[in-house]
C-alpha cells in the first residue's frame, strides 16, 4: 500500500494519474492495484468489447435487409449472433457497471482508501481479460466461430463441428473473474466503511453493489459446473445431458438458468443504484423512500433466484411448477416498481436541473418499464405459450439489458466523467446524440415486438416475404442507433483530450465521491471522514462539503 505523500497538507494534491509509483508508462497501470486504475482498465475494456459486439450486430441487420442471402450464409449469421450475445452479455454487461464503476467508486463512496484485497481486484482483472481474449480466438481456431446461441443448449452444443469448448473455457474463467469481485465488494463493504457510516447511510450505488456480490458469489458457481458438464461430455461423452447416452437436456436447461436468470438481476441491480445516486443529485432532494429502496434491492436479488423455471414454459414441465414459477414472476415485478415509484415520487415537486445524465435516467425509466411491463406477459402462462422464441422476446430483452443496462451504463459515464477524468465534456452534444439514440431505440427493438407477435421466430437466418418492411424499418433504426452512439463517443474522446477542468462538484452531489477532488488523488481522502449525515441529506449539504 502506498504512503499518504500523494496528497499535500497545503490543499495541492497529486492525483493518482499523475502519481509516481514504482513502475511508470503502461506498466504503471498494468501492475497497479489501485481500484481506481483498476476500474479505468475495465470500463476501457467493455467499451472495446461494446463496439465489437455493435458491430456484429450491425452486420446482422444488414443480412435481414430482404429475404434470402444478402452478405452472408446462414452458417455464418449462426455465429455471428452467438458471439453478438456471448460478448454482449458476459464481457459488457454482466461486468459493465459493478466492474468499472463499482470498482472506482464502492471504496469513495464509504469513505476507504481501497478495496479490502487490491491484489484480487487486479488477478479479476486479468482474468476478464484472459476469458476475453479466448472468446476472442476461438473465432479462428477449431471448426470456426461457435454457433450456438450465448445459452450453449445441449444437445446441439454437444454435436455441432464448431469450437465449443474454447468459448465455454472463456466463459467458466469469467465467470471466476466476477466471483472474486463479489467476495472484494462483500468484504470491502463489511470492514472499511468509515466511521460513522452504518449501513443504513450507505448510497443506494453500494447497496445495489453489495446485493448483486451475493448473487454473483452464490449463482456463478453453479453456470461454472455446467460448463464444466459440457466440456466433459464432449470430450468423453460422459452422458450427463446428451439423450442419445442416456443424459436429460432439460437438466441442462435447468442449470443453465439457476444462473442466467438472476445473472439477468447481476446486470440491472447495479443500475438501478446508479439511477439512485442521479435523482436526487439533479432534483437537489433526498431521495423518496431511501428504506424501501435499499430493501427492494435485497428482496428483488432473492426473489431473482426463484424465478428461473419462467424460461422453460413450452420445455416440459408440471402443471403446478408452471404457475408457481408465474407467480413468483410477479412477485419479482413489486419491488422493482417500488424503485420506479420512489424515483418518480423523488422528483415530484422537485427543482430539477436536466442535465445529460438525469436526461439519461429518464431515457432508462421509459425504456425499462416497456421492457418490465413486457416481461409479464411473458411470464404469464397463455401468452408465453405464443410468443416463446419469437423476436418478442428479443425486445422484450433488449428493452430491459440495452435500454435499462447499457442506457444507464451511459449516464454512469455521463455522471462520473468530470470526477474519473478531470474534464468535461459538451452537454449540447451530449443531449443530442441521446435524442437519436432514443429514437434508434425504438425504431429497431419496438418493431421486433410488432414482428414476434406476429410470429416471426427469434434467431432465424430467412423470413417470409410478409416481414420484409418491418425489418428494413427496424434495419434503418440500427443505423440511427449507432449513429447516436458513436457521437457520444466522440463527444466524450473530445472532452476527455480538450474539455474545461472539471470542479469537484460539478453537479452538487451528496455522496462522498464529490467531496475529493476531480480527479481523485492516490488514497482517496486526506483524511479518512467521519460520516454524520445520510447520503441525500440535503438539509446539511454545505456541511458535508466543508467536512464537517
Amino acid at each position: 500500500m502506498a504512503d499518504h505523500s500523494a496528497v499535500a497538507g497545503n490543499g495541492n494534491y497529486v492525483d493518482f494519474y499523475n502519481y509516481k509509483g514504482k513502475f511508470s508508462g503502461i506498466f504503471g497501470w498494468l501492475l497497479s492495484v489501485d481500484h481506481k486504475r483498476i476500474g479505468l482498465m475495465y470500463l476501457f475494456s467493455m467499451i472495446t468489447f461494446f463496439l465489437i459486439g455493435m458491430t456484429l450486430g450491425f452486420f446482422m441487420r444488414l443480412e435481414l435487409w430482404s429475404t434470402g442471402r444478402d452478405i452472408m450464409g446462414p452458417q455464418t449469421y449462426n455465429a455471428l449472433f452467438t458471439l453478438h450475445g456471448i460478448i454482449m452479455i458476459f464481457l459488457v454487461i454482466i461486468p459493465g457497471i459493478p466492474a468499472g464503476f463499482g470498482n472506482f467508486f464502492l471504496p469513495i463512496q464509504i469513505g476507504a482508501e481501497d478495496v479490502s484485497f487490491p491484489k484480487l481486484n487486479l488477478t479479476s482483472w486479468y482474468l476478464y481479460t484472459i476469458g476475453g481474449l479466448m472468446a476472442v480466438v476461438s473465432l479462428f481456431v477449431g471448426g470456426g466461430p461457435i454457433d450456438t446461441g450465448w445459452t450453449f443448449y445441449a444437445p446441439y452444443s454437444l454435436r455441432t463441428g464448431t469450437e465449443v469448448i474454447l468459448p465455454l473455457l472463456a466463459a467458466f474463467i469469467l465467470g471466476f473473474s466476477s466471483i472474486l469481485t463479489g467476495l472484494n465488494f462483500v468484504t470491502t463493504v463489511h470492514r472499511l466503511r468509515a466511521p460513522g457510516m452504518s449501513f443504513f447511510k450507505l448510497p443506494l450505488f453500494i447497496w445495489a453493489l453489495y446485493s448483486t456480490a451475493w448473487i454473483q458469489i452464490i449463482g456463478t458457481p453453479v453456470i461454472g459446473i455446467t460448463i464444466i458438464l459440457v466440456i466433459l461430455e464432449r470430450a468423453f461423452g460422459i452422458g450427463v445431458f446428451d439423450p442419445a447416452l442416456g443424459g436429460d437436456p432439460i437438466l441442462f436447461q435447468h442449470l443453465f438458468w439457476i444462473y442466467s436468470h438472476p445473472a439477468v438481476y447481476i446486470m440491472i441491480l447495479p443500475a438501478m443504484g446508479v439511477v439512485s445516486e442521479i435523482i436526487p443529485t439533479f432534483c437537489r432532494k433526498t431521495i423518496f423512500g431511501y428504506g424501501a429502496i435499499a430493501v427492494s434491492s435485497i428482496a428483488i436479488a432473492f426473489v431473482g433466484t426463484l424465478v428461473w423455471g419462467h424460461h422453460m414454459f413450452t420445455s416440459g414441465m408440471s402443471d403446478e411448477a408452471r404457475w408457481i414459477y408465474s407467480f413468483l414472476t410477479f412477485i419479482v415485478a413489486l419491488p422493482s416498481g417500488v424503485k420506479i415509484f420512489n424515483w418518480v415520487a423523488t422528483m415530484h415537486k422537485a427543482s430539477i436541473k436536466p442535465e445529460t445524465p438525469f436526461l439519461y435516467v429518464m431515457a432508462f425509466i421509459f425504456l425499462f418499464s416497456i421492457g418490465g411491463l413486457t416481461g409479464l406477459v411473458l411470464g404469464a402462462l397463455a401468452t408465453d405459450v405464443h410468443l416463446h422464441d419469437t423476436y418478442f422476446v428479443v425486445a422484450h430483452f433488449h428493452y430491459v439489458m440495452f435500454g435499462g443496462t447499457i442506457f444507464i451504463f451511459f449516464a454512469g459515464l455521463h455522471y462520473w466523467f468530470p470526477k474519473m477524468f478531470g474534464r468535461m465534456y459538451n452537454t449540447k452534444i451530449a443531449n443530442i446524440a441521446l435524442a437519436i439514440m432514443v429514437v434508434g431505440f425504438n425504431m429497431l427493438y419496438f418493431t421486433f415486438f410488432i414482428l414476434g407477435y406476429m410470429g416471426m421466430p427469434r434467431r432465424y437466418y430467412d423470413y417470409l416475404p410478409e416481414f420484409q418492411s418491418l425489418h428494413q424499418f427496424a434495419t434503418v433504426g440500427s443505423w440511427v442507433l449507432i449513429a447516436g452512439i458513436l457521437l457520444m463517443f466522440t463527444n466524450l474522446a473530445i472532452g476527455l483530450r480538450r474539455g474545461a477542468k472539471a470542479s469537484a462538484n460539478p453537479w452538487g452531489g451528496m455522496t462522498l465521491e464529490w467531496t475529493v477532488p476531480s480527479p481523485p488523488p492516490l488514497l482517496n481522502f486526506d483524511k479518512i471522514p467521519t460520516v454524520k449525515y445520510g447520503p441525500y441529506e440535503y438539509e446539511h449539504y454545505e456541511e458535508v462539503m466543508k467536512g464537517e
